[in-house]
């Protein structure tokens, strides 16, 4: 059986309401109809789709992908994803049925295990890296077989409960292998190199968001990512497709927002909560992200957890 077809029929079978699967780390996605863009945190996950189509927001730019194609997200980015062709099977020609849902695979990629691979592979096994520079953090490739078949028999191992626990380890660090050796490696290299660049910015991304409500100073970060405040400002566009500023005010309104789906008529205190002293500071930015003011934002009467569905 073709390899996506399998994935498919894989992932129609085991897709759950809430994504998760009986692998630690492991999503089975299925979205049965297009739907509007929805804000949330990408996480450091691969995302490989089966079957329709996923375009991602991130700053100014935008990231598609179809059957056959995977994403990687190395850093924990503010994002906005939707479904825009559901049942693209990505055969070619118009192949579209809107009654065939999209359906994807994520895995959370974790840098202990990146770092351990790292060490124990033979340095001449892996393309040799181009250069040190910081990699953006989402970047989309075509599947090569090797990776869609290592994907399919993790998914496999979902029917066989008695082969999950020593299986499942040994594909998801095969998964992790092909992509140190393909089109997205030097990103998913200097996610588990702890003093590579990306894991620098990574640090920064982190104390944002951590502390997302808080004013910060771009020098306090630069220091913390041990580089210039140039070289910061220009790795950390480079990662996020923003500012350090603008990162800070995206994390802000989609906490808001979030926090909103349960407390829609507390808007001042909201707006407080998540940094804003000026409620018409609040109520100006959050329109202009999402188009519409916090009293008249009718998608807060969504579950949460719709909010935060974008990947894969």
């Amino acid at each position: 059986m073709d390899p996506l077809d399998e994935m498919r029929a894989l992932l129609l079978r085991q897709a759950r309401a809430d994504m998760t699967t009986a692998i630690d780390g492991v999503r089975a996605c299925r979205f049965d109809r297009t739907d509007t863009p929805a804000p949330g945190m990408s996480g450091t996950v691969l995302a490989v789709i089966a079957q329709g189509r996923k375009r991602l927001a991130l700053g100014e730019h935008l990231y598609e992908y179809g059957p056959g194609q995977y994403l990687v997200a190395s850093a924990d980015l503010p994002v906005t994803g939707h479904v825009v062709d559901a049942g693209d099977t990505g055969d070619g020609g118009d192949t579209r049925d809107p009654g065939r849902p999209t359906l994807g695979f994520g895995m959370t990629l974790r840098p202990e295990a990146i770092a351990e691979l790292l060490l124990e592979a033979d340095p001449h096994d892996l393309p040799a890296p181009a250069d040190t520079a910081v990699p953006p953090g989402i970047a989309v490739s075509e599947a090569p077989p090797p990776l869609l078949d290592a994907v399919v028999r993790l998914l496999r191992l979902l029917d066989r409960p008695a082969d999950r626990k020593i299986l499942a380890p040994m594909v998801k660090r095969e998964i992790l292998w092909h992509l140190l050796r393909g089109e997205q490696g030097a990103a998913i290299r200097q996610l588990g190199l702890a003093d590579s660049g990306l894991a620098h910015i990574n640090r920064a991304v982190r104390r944002i968001r951590e502390n997302y409500a808080d004013p910060f100073r771009v020098e306090d970060l630069a220091r913390l990512a041990g580089m210039s405040v140039s070289a910061f400002h220009r790795n950390f566009q480079t990662v996020t497709g923003m500012s350090p500023i603008q990162f800070q005010k995206r994390i802000r309104l989609q906490e808001a927002r979030l926090l909103l789906a349960g407390r829609p008529s507390d808007i001042s205190g909201v707006g407080l909560r998540v940094g804003y002293d000026s409620p018409s500071q609040f109520s100006r930015e959050y329109r202009r992200l999402f188009g519409t003011p916090p009293s008249k934002d009718t998608s807060l009467r969504a579950s949460p957890a719709a909010h935060t569905a974008v990947l894969p």
